[in-house]
């Protein structure tokens, strides 16, 4: 019995070296994706895009609540001339225009509003290419895991910048270092 059990210690401390050492091989690398970005001529492009139609949306939300303050202003420098029924019937009006101005701003600028979804429409072909450069830079590299340091609250508290891929991603697009 007792030299089934060394046999067995034997066996299973062999099995845990040879699968270990695969694992000990295994690179790993960090990207900074809010760095590529910043770098890339084509995000530019979009932000500022992005910045006009956003100052249009705001323009037009401002228009719409400067509307919504002219009328309650009128409706309150007029209402000791108008009647119960007159003054309700503006006082509705303005509840509708107030609703729309809100319903508005709340459309364009809500959560899945037509601002993000046209962020995600002008993002989304050149976060393409940035992830086929990641791709390919993780294949050249044999990278097994590829972080991204940029990715929000993550589990990455301290990088050495030995490992950071970045600037072979930006190579990978074609991005000289002095942009």
């Amino acid at each position: 019995m007792e030299r089934i059990n060394k046999s067995f210690k034997i066996v299973l401390l062999l099995f845990i070296v040879l699968y270990a050492s695969p694992l000990a091989a295994q690179k790993f690398g960090y990207i900074d994706s809010e760095y590529i970005l910043n770098k890339h001529p084509d995000y530019k492009l979009v932000q500022e895009e992005l910045k006009k139609l956003s100052e249009e949306w705001k323009k037009e939300a401002q228009n719409l609540e400067q509307e919504v303050k002219e009328l309650s202003a009128q409706l309150k420098a007029e209402e000791v001339l108008l009647t119960e029924e007159m003054y309700q019937k503006r006082n509705d009006a303005i509840k509708v225009k107030q609703k729309a101005s809100q319903e508005f701003t709340s459309r364009v600028f809500g959560i899945d509003g037509v601002y993000f979804q046209k962020q995600a429409e002008l993002l989304q072909p050149l976060q393409s290419k940035i992830y086929d450069a990641i791709e390919k830079v993780s294949r050249k590299n044999n990278l097994a895991v590829l972080f991204d340091k940029a990715a929000g609250p993550s589990a990455i508290i301290y990088t050495d910048p030995r490992h950071d891929y970045s600037e072979f991603v930006l190579e990978e697009l074609g991005i000289e270092e002095n942009n």
